[in-house]
């Protein structure tokens, strides 16, 4: 048994490299959608900036850490070899489940799939094993993490929906007019900034003293609502003597700096929430070979320092860079696209469901309003899929949404999160009732569905890898990286493939 701990810790370091690395080809490749579907940044840029952001959220991902380390089940009822197989397993699938996703530019929830993958391992590996039984997982915590994901989805959802459609209404098709930034720019600026400073700071740090003492001394003395309202009047006036000493530039680029300010959020937030989910199993397999002599329920409970989530950050950014990362993010910026043709991929049945859904709204496809944004190409020859207003809604009310949860120590999906609120926005802007509109409809109902094949996948794939690995020991660790490594070349292959034909399909459908 001691080689096999010896074994399992040597491959559980390893595979938290990997994992993370994985992560940052899905999960974090949606930190920067927005931005660089709205061309406010070059795509690396975007992907080092937001890297920063990501490395100081770890510093306070504690709460949600625990939740993803010993919330799911209790390893106090498992010796330590049977809790390092949990988390063992649970990296064999995450890292070739989010490989597989990502190789075909189809955005999964690390968090989710997170979940999923501890309660099948812990059930493989309590199977057989009478004294412990189904009672290693806490039911109740999977339902209140599962909850809050599908919370999260709604509220990022009807939230984007109802602050795109109000700030289109005042602001129309001119986000870099003078006259109408300078009229309506400051308060919209200023709520967005008012929305990231209660949700970022408040929710989302209210662990920290000097947050704890912020909101003693002045949201407590005076109420939540009229801080909140003087926050905004400050914020507005700011933006407006900002636009007034800039000249000419700053109302062009007012939603520049909030689109930015948003993915920053976004990104810190995303440090918070899901680097932890990722980091937990391999910190946990590490943590307890360190503690063995105090048994699997202190060991548990020993706290995991910063500078090794900040590791784990390092890799996620190196795996923002590679190609998968960029096909997920290029897949995710054109379902919502205000371009009529897009390129992307989705089955006929979700696009003949689509089709069905957006076939009242046929008429009104004819015909687009000022509040329909134009379809434009930037300065490098490239299109611009959002513009800056909706950019910035959508970081801002992402950013807003995963602080909460996290200040509450619920994992939940920034991308989920992410993309609810692109689908949201576009609806507000009313972008999928026109040009390929069922295509794009048709991509985001077999990304959903999707979603609920990986939670499904996650959690028997985990568990038939937990129980091969906990009976065959170093043996069925071998085999589970091997099938592994299998699944992954296979995947690579045949998603070159199924690049190539979609890609050389969308060249046909183009005007000559």
């Amino acid at each position: 048994m001691e080689l096999f701990i010896t074994v399992a810790v040597a491959t559980a370091a390893i595979m938290l490299i990997w994992d993370c690395a994985e992560v940052g080809r899905n999960d974090a490749a949606n930190l920067i959608n927005a931005v660089f579907g709205a061309r406010v940044l070059r795509r690396k840029t975007a992907v080092w900036l937001a890297g920063v952001a990501v490395l100081l959220g770890a510093s306070f991902s504690s709460p949600v850490m625990e939740t993803a380390r010993k919330g799911i089940f209790d390893p106090g009822l498992f010796t330590i070899q049977a809790a390092m197989t949990v988390y063992i397993s649970v990296y064999i699938v995450d890292t070739v489940l989010l490989y597989a996703y990502s190789a075909f530019g189809m955005p999964v929830s690390t968090t989710a799939s997170l979940v999923f993958e501890l309660v099948g391992a812990a059930l493989g590996v309590s199977i057989g094993l009478s004294e412990v039984g189904i009672s290693v997982v806490h039911w109740a915590v999977v339902g209140k993490v599962v909850m809050a994901i599908i919370l999260s989805i709604l509220l990022s959802g009807i939230g984007g929906f109802l602050i795109q459609r109000v700030f289109r209404g005042v602001i129309r098709n001119n986000p870099q007019d003078r006259e109408t930034v300078l009229l309506h720019g400051p308060w919209v600026a200023g709520l967005i900034l008012t929305f990231l400073f209660w949700f970022m700071l408040m929710k989302g740090l209210k662990a920290v003293s000097f947050i704890q003492s912020i909101r003693t001394d002045i949201f407590d003395s005076y109420g939540v609502p009229m801080t909140l309202l003087v926050i905004w009047g400050i914020f507005t006036l700011l933006v407006h003597f900002a636009l007034i000493l800039s000249g000419q530039k700053g109302p062009r680029y007012l939603f520049h700096v909030t689109t930015l300010t948003g993915m920053l959020c976004v990104s810190f937030a995303f440090g918070q929430n899901d680097l932890a989910n990722c980091a937990s199993p391999g910190l946990s397999t590490i943590w307890l070979w360190n503690h063995a002599d105090q048994g699997t329920a202190m060991a548990s409970k020993i706290p995991i320092p910063k500078w090794a989530l900040f590791s784990c950050g390092l890799f996620i950014v190196l795996g923002m860079q590679t190609r998968n990362a960029q096909r997920v993010t290029r897949a995710a910026v054109n379902t919502g696209s205000q371009f009529d043709q897009v390129a992307l991929w989705a089955p006929q049945w979700c696009i003949k469901i689509a089709g069905m859904l957006i076939r009242p709204f046929a008429n009104r496809s004819k015909i687009k309003s000022d509040l329909t944004p134009s379809s434009e190409i930037s300065d490098r020859g490239k299109k611009v899929h959002y513009d800056t207003l909706r950019a910035s809604v959508i970081m801002a009310v992402s950013a807003c949404v995963i602080a909460f949860a996290s200040g509450r120590g619920l994992p939940v999906s920034t991308t989920y999160v992410a993309f609810a609120a692109v689908v949201a926005t576009g609806w507000a802007d009313r972008v999928f009732i026109h040009g390929d509109a069922d295509l794009k409809y048709g991509r985001a109902i077999w990304v959903v569905t999707s979603w609920f094949l990986a939670a499904i996948i996650a959690m028997v794939s985990s568990a038939i890898v937990a129980r091969v690995v906990f009976e065959l020991e170093i043996v069925g660790l071998i085999l589970g990286i091997a099938v592994n490594l299998g699944i992954r070349f296979y995947v690579d292959r045949r998603s070159l493939r199924h690049e190539k034909n979609f890609r050389k399909a969308f060249a046909n459908k183009q005007p000559n």
